[in-house]
């Protein structure tokens, strides 16, 4: 036997590798594999997703914005003020428009569910709310941990513009009031809403606001977009 056929007979002998790779590959699951369930919903819909709820309560926090500047952040916290069913407070001049119009154009679709009301003044919205009311104005400059704090149902949450928070004379008018959110890092500040998330919910979790969480039926997505619920 020459050479050359010995050499064909070994590579004959051999599984064609390359033409296995060759081989079509299908998504299909064997008999024997189970598959991921097939959705049976058509496109367009609707479905409605399962989310952790807790028990609703009646405006068990308020939340004051002075003066906010930025829209989107404003929107985050509607957004929260509506899946915490807090009041949401727009003091003093606005950096933006928040009429319908403007409303339907940033496509906030959860606006109706929340409770808006506007003040000129933070003085004017505290006087309404009578003297036995609580506030707390939160502040980089506080020395006072918002973790040290007894929370109250009721109690005012007050946050000032992302540009330079609180006007310093209210903060000084008021020491025993001031809050602030501890950072390790050496940053100026937090987000806008990212403060008022990290405040609400612990004054919610202290209140007892979270206790009883169970799943619950979350918004109706027409098209299966998690983003509405």
């Amino acid at each position: 036997m020459s050479r050359c056929e010995r050499v064909k007979n070994r590579q004959g002998a051999a599984p064609d590798a390359s033409a296995a790779m060759r081989r079509p590959v299908t998504d299909t699951p064997r008999s024997n594999e189970a598959g991921p369930p097939a959705r049976t919903d058509a496109p367009g819909e609707a479905r409605i997703h399962t989310r952790l709820r807790a028990p609703a309560r009646r405006n068990p926090f308020h939340i004051a914005l002075v003066e906010p500047e930025i829209p989107p952040n404003t929107g985050n916290i509607a957004r929260l003020c509506a899946a915490t069913c807090c009041p949401l407070h727009l003091i003093g001049p606005l950096g933006f428009r928040i009429d319908d119009k403007a409303v339907r154009r940033a496509g906030l679709d959860y606006w109706h569910l929340v409770t808006v009301e506007q003040h000129a003044t933070l003085e004017a919205l505290e006087a309404r709310r009578g003297p036995e009311a609580r506030s707390w104005l939160f502040t980089g400059k506080a020395s006072r941990s918002y973790l040290e704090v007894d929370f109250a149902l009721g109690d005012l949450l007050v946050f000032g513009k992302e540009s330079v928070g609180l006007p310093d004379a209210l903060l000084e008018a008021h020491p025993e009031r001031c809050v602030g959110i501890p950072t390790l890092g050496a940053v100026r500040s937090l987000n806008l809403a990212n403060s008022v998330a990290i405040v609400l919910f612990e004054a919610l979790r202290q209140t007892g606001c979270l206790d009883l969480t169970q799943p619950g039926p979350g918004a109706l997505s027409p098209s299966g977009d998690d983003a509405l619920a």
